[in-house]
């Protein structure tokens, strides 16, 4: 009987030790505006919250639906109009 309980308690400890849920990692913030193209494309493949690509982004001014910004044109990457899924998660966008 005693020498079942050896293999049975690190049978548990394999199956719960395998139910532990990671914390996904937050990316490393990127100051100063996008120049990194394949980079900040596979970010958004991630589907970030407008507060994850805040965070990510600081110095990008991100657009949302219905947001009201002035007409200047911009060509340095500093301001994205992102588009969002029902869910209020960032899909894609434009830069102006």
């Amino acid at each position: 009987m005693q020498r079942f309980i050896a293999p049975a308690v690190l049978a548990i400890a394999v199956v719960l030790g395998g139910c532990q849920a990671s914390t996904p990692a937050m990316p490393t913030p990127v100051h100063g505006y996008v120049t990194d193209m394949k980079a900040f494309d596979a970010f958004i493949a991630t589907r970030p919250t407008p507060d994850q690509f805040r965070t990510t982004y600081p110095d990008v001014q991100l657009m949302l639906p219905g947001t009201v910004s002035t007409m200047e044109y911009r060509s340095n990457n500093s301001r994205y109009y992102a588009e969002l899924d029902k869910d209020g998660r960032i899909t894609g966008g434009r830069f102006s």
